[in-house]
Order: structure tokens, then C-alpha cells, then sequence
């Protein structure tokens, strides 16, 4: 998850810095209390101080902030919607600690203005109390009652079924919405600054990537939603960006870590670099291209392999980005271009964008075309055609990853409902049934975006599917906007 994915959940948090950094004390001091408390009585001088200390720290937070929230998601601590980062010196103390929280099933620790420092010391008397107590079935509901009765109005607790209900759909979309922009901004920013003969700043382009992995990790749905938008006016932008998401969101599908996925996704935004030494009258063309314009489409991947070259003197570039920028037009039998100067076998990272490149330009209709390919069949093409040259072994991971009907394909049902395919379905054996939000009414009536999801997958009482596919058509033909349902 991105440092913003719970941000928007605390409107008026104020300044960053001072949260991480206070908030980072207060943990530290939470846990080197609790653990004297374990170590020593609580007359000991050591707890004494270490209580004392906990508390100056969450004042010190309290007295800029309206109360201090301690929250929980995944394997992240967040002060305050800011995350906190994990480090050398403070590793063993938030693990410890996310360790314990999770061990009482709590999603939300929150502290009000107030809290006193007996309020602190019943706390963790009473967590380590359960914690020592094997009969303990329900250790959070055990922790609510005690801290009940030892009177600490001040600390408020949620679980962590509560986080989830509160990070609702519409949340998701806004961070999903958040870290697109970002990474579209980020790519214009770097295209624009390599055409202009300027440094670009890796380091936010490192940044945009991170974000756009920690989506695709904790909310694959919703920012593979908004790869539909793909606006042909900021096509060269728009498109990285969409090859970023895909070539993660693959690399997680066979499993790569996430070290690898934060090179894997640096490679694919960076992988159409070359075209920034292109001139845009060239790019924006909105006719047939000419044979000696053809050959300069061509140059752009090793241009983006020399232009990588030379900013890998900041050693945050990838060496396989450079190898992927100059690979990723090349088919597995080495044809396509550059043409191979020797027998090679194109890396994995390379045929990964290649793949997610290939689906994405096929899928995005340009200033020039009437018509779009419909994704079902740009999917059927590049499995079942040889001369398009992709790892057969990554399109059936692709396929896998967004079923028979990609996201933000339009569908009609048998139910005469238009729909958008919003989400694949997980079950191999039904990827022909994914979720799909409503549209159009069996009526005609439209429904306003993100319109209603329904899952293909629900039977009625006679075991019957209640809803199936019957064709894909064009939204133009309805008047619908296929990213309204993903914003």
C-alpha cells in the first residue's frame, strides 16, 4: 500500500514530517514500555521512566494533532494516515509490534486529547495480562472489556474487520485515482525533460513506481480499473503508465517479490523512453505513417537504451530497464525490432512488457481510429497468432489475470442489461463469469457510474446462472464512457 492509501481517511492531518517523526517516537517509546513492564514490576524506576517517556510522547503528538491514530495495514504502520517506514534502528521494535496488535485482532488504536499516564500503564498491564493467558479465546473482546473497567476513556480501539469495512470501494478508487495521476505526471515530466536536453529526476519516478506496486498489491482491482481510461491525448503518457500496471500486476501473477516487481515496474514506465528523441509530429500523426517516418517509430527502442544508458550514472536505473527498452519490440524468434545482431533469449522482464505493451496499444483507440479493437479479441489474437511473436506462457498469464473479458469491457447479458467487466474472476474454471457493473437496465435505462456490480458467478434457486454474456459491443454505441466506471 502507498503512503497516501489511508491519507485520504484524515482530512486536515497536518505536516508530514512532524507526523513521522513523532509518530515514530511514540511507537518506540510504547514498545521499550511495554517491554520493561514485562521485564520488571511496575514500581521499577525503569518502567517508571519508560511509562513517563510514553507518555511525553503522545502529547507531544496530541498537542499538534486532534488525537493521535495508530493504524494498522498489511505488514504497514500508519501515525495519522502518514506511513511510518521501517528501518535498521527501529525494525525489531515495529515488528514486535505489529506482531502484538495483530495478536488482538487490532485494525485502529486511537488516543484523544487527555489520556492520562495511569491510562497508559492499564493498557499495557492489560495486553500483557491476555497475552500470558492461554484460556483467552478472543483476546480483543477481552481487551475492550478490561480497559472498561480499568476506566481509560481516552484509548479507543476497532478491529481489524472495522479497517477493512472503512476502506470501502470508493476509497480504493480515489488512492487508486491518487497514484495514477502521479505516475502519468511523473512519465510527462521525465518525456518532456529528455526532449528538452534536461536532467529528469529519477528518484520520482522511483517513487511513482513504488506507489503503483503497493496498489497493485493491495488493490489490483481498482487501479487496474483506471488503465481503461487510456486517453489518446496524452497517449504517450497514459500508456506507460498502463504498461507499468500490467507488467506488475504479471510479474505478482508468477510470482516475482517485490523488490523485483519495484525493478519490473521502473523497466516497464521507462520502457518507451526512446520515443521522447522522437519528434511529436511524428508520434501525433493521424494518418499512415511513411517509410523513412516508420524507420524513426523504429529507432526509439535503442534510442531509450542509450537515453537509460546515460542516466544510469544516478545507479537508481535498473540495468534491465536499459535491456528492456531496447527488447521490448523483439518477438521470442528474435524478429521485430532492432533486428538481433546474435542468437539471444529475450529475458523475462522483457517479455513481460512486451506482452503488457502489446495488450495495452492494441486495446487503446488512437486519434486516427474509427473503430477500437474490442480486448476479447486482442486477447484472442495474441494467444492464438504465432507472428505476433509473444511468450505464449505470459499472454495465458495475462489471460489468467484478466479473464476472457478484460477489464472495462463493454458486454451485453441475456438479462438484456449492459454492462462493464469491473473485476476477473479468481476461479480459472469461470473466467468467462467476471464481475461486471450494470450500465444499462434490462428497460434501457442508463444508470449512473460506477453503476451496480454483479457477479456472474450467482445462481438462482433452480441452480441456473442468473445472469450471462451473451456478446461484446462497442459503449460508443450506448454512449457510455468506459473509465466513468472506474473514477
Amino acid at each position: 500500500m502507498s503512503d497516501d492509501a489511508l491519507h485520504a481517511t484524515r482530512p486536515g492531518s497536518s505536516d508530514e514530517g512532524f507526523i513521522r517523526a513523532a509518530g515514530r517516537t511514540f511507537l518506540l517509546t510504547f514498545y521499550a514500555a511495554l517491554r520493561a513492564l514485562k521485564l520488571y514490576p511496575v514500581e521499577n524506576a525503569t518502567v517508571q521512566k519508560a511509562l513517563d517517556e510514553l507518555q511525553s510522547a503522545s502529547i507531544g503528538v496530541l498537542q499538534r494533532e486532534s488525537e493521535l491514530e495508530l493504524r494498522l495495514a498489511g505488514d504497514f504502520l500508519f501515525i495519522n494516515g502518514t506511513r511510518l517506514r521501517l528501518e535498521l534502528d527501529n525494525f525489531a521494535a515495529f515488528s514486535n509490534l505489529l506482531t502484538t496488535l495483530r495478536g488482538f485482532d487490532i485494525g485502529v488504536f486511537r488516543t484523544h486529547v487527555g489520556v492520562e499516564r495511569r491510562e497508559w500503564q492499564a493498557l499495557l498491564s492489560i495486553l500483557l495480562s491476555i497475552s500470558a493467558d492461554t484460556t483467552v479465546e478472543d483476546r480483543y473482546l477481552a481487551l475492550v472489556e478490561r480497559l472498561g473497567q480499568a476506566n481509560t476513556p481516552h484509548l479507543e480501539f476497532e478491529p481489524v474487520s472495522a479497517v477493512t469495512e472503512e476502506l470501502n470501494a470508493q476509497e480504493a478508487r480515489e488512492v487508486a485515482k491518487r497514484t495514477y495521476a502521479q505516475g502519468v505526471a511523473v512519465t510527462k515530466e521525465v518525456v518532456n525533460s529528455i526532449r528538452m536536453g534536461r536532467t529528469s529526476s529519477v528518484k520520482k519516478v522511483k517513487r511513482a513506481v513504488q506507489m503503483i506496486v503497493d496498489q497493485v498489491l493491495t488493490n489490483e482491482t481498482s487501479i487496474m480499473g483506471l488503465t481503461t481510461l487510456r486517453d489518446y491525448d496524452e497517449y504517450t503518457f497514459t500508456h506507460s503508465v498502463n504498461v507499468c500496471i500490467f507488467s506488475v500486476a504479471l510479474g505478482r501473477k508468477i510470482g516475482l517479490t517485490k523488490l523485483q516487481l519495484y525493478d519490473l515496474g521502473m523497466t516497464a514506465l521507462l520502457h518507451d523512453i526512446g520515443k521522447a528523441k522522437i519528434p511529436i509530429e511524428i508520434l501525433n500523426k493521424t494518418h499512415g505513417l511513411a517509410e523513412d517516418e516508420w524507420r524513426v517509430i523504429q529507432a526509439h527502442p535503442w534510442r531509450g537504451a542509450m537515453t537509460l544508458f546515460g542516466l544510469r550514472a544516478y545507479e537508481e536505473i535498473p540495468y534491465k530497464s536499459i535491456l528492456v527498452a531496447h527488447e521490448h519490440h523483439m518477438k521470442t524468434d528474435l524478429t521485430g525490432y532492432p533486428r538481433a545482431i546474435r542468437s539471444r533469449t529475450l529475458g523475462i522482464f522483457s517479455r513481460l512488457v512486451a506482452v503488457a505493451d502489446g495488450f495495452d496499444a492494441a486495446t487503446t483507440r488512437r486519434a486516427y481510429q474509427t473503430v477500437p479493437i474490442e480486448p476479447d479479441q486482442v486477447l484472442r489474437e495474441m494467444w492464438t497468432n504465432p507472428r505476433r511473436g509473444y511468450d505464449p506462457v505470459v499472454v495465458k498469464a495475462l489471460i489468467n489475470l484478466i479473464g476472457i473479458y478484460p477489464i472495462g469491457t463493454c458486454v451485453i447479458l441475456d438479462t438484456f442489461e449492459v454492462g462493464i467487466v469491473a473485476q476477473a474472476n479468481p476461479d480459472r474454471e469461470m473466467l468467462n463469469r467476471p464481475v461486471i457493473r450494470i450500465a444499462i437496465d434490462p428497460t434501457g435505462g442508463a444508470l449512473a457510474p460506477p453503476g451496480v456490480a454483479v457477479d456472474l458467478t450467482e445462481r438462482g434457486a433452480d441452480g441456473n446462472f442468473l445472469r450471462s454474456i451473451v456478446k461484446v459491443t462497442n459503449p460508443d454505441r450506448y454512449g457510455l464512457t468506459v473509465g466513468d466506471y472506474f473514477l
